[in-house]
């Protein structure tokens, strides 16, 4: 199956410009024709995502991403429920080991309701009950995800806010407690993002090498 991104928003690691140097953002059919070095499609149809630890981030971060995002935003009433299914491998990694894979993100704000990690071989998901809490609470999802390993990460969230993540490797599946979020989150506007975001700061002694990578071979959102 062809992973299809020509109307997601892709971000990159690459700064806007040579005197800009926020990270760019560009629709997903032009990042494969103006940045393959970053984002390609592969023959079979995957979609390969890089992000060096060395590069362009937003204002707010030293930590640069190559991530999808799905166009338009959405509350948790605007429908029934809301997937987000990626199955995918993690091609390279960075240093730290610990890189975002897949996260329900809220408009303006660096604060996501979920964020699930792939760390040091672990599916971690990050969550806040509320808009207001400052830093989220983590728990396993799955263990014994190797690098190089094909995976699956399924995020569900309903119009009442409930919220789990499923996630499966080798055979082995697991999902996590049904999470509840508090009516701070009703009035905020959302979006699936997917790919590697890096959990490390980038600085001047950063080795140009240090990053991560993924090869995405099946994506699915929807809503209803």
């Amino acid at each position: 199956m062809t992973v299809d991104i020509t109307n997601f928003t892709i971000a990159t690691p690459l700064p806007i410009s040579d005197t800009n140097p926020i990270a760019l953002e560009l629709i997903g059919w032009r990042a494969l024709v103006e940045c393959p070095d970053i984002v390609s499609m592969l023959p079979d149809g995957s979609l390969q995502m890089t992000a060096p630890t060395l590069g362009a981030s937003s204002k707010s971060t030293k930590r640069t991403r190559c991530e999808w995002k799905e166009p338009g935003y959405w509350l948790f009433s605007s429908a029934a429920d809301h997937w987000n299914r990626q199955e995918m491998r993690l091609t390279k990694v960075n240093s730290l080991q610990k890189v975002v894979i897949a996260q329900i993100h809220v408009k303006d704000s660096e604060r996501p309701p979920v964020k699930v990690f792939w760390n040091k071989g672990k599916i971690i998901m990050g969550f806040r009950s509320s808009y207001l809490q400052d830093d989220p609470v983590n728990s396993t999802v799955l263990e014994n995800v190797p690098l190089g390993a094909l995976f699956k990460i399924n995020i569900h969230a309903n119009s009442s806010g409930a919220v789990s993540v499923a996630a499966s490797c080798n055979g082995v599946q697991s999902t996590s407690a049904i999470m509840r979020l508090d009516n701070t989150w009703d009035t905020k506007t959302l979006a699936f993002h997917g790919g590697v975001y890096n959990q490390i700061d980038y600085s001047e002694t950063t080795d140009p090498q240090d990053g991560s990578a993924c090869v995405i071979s099946e994506l699915s959102i929807t809503h209803g």
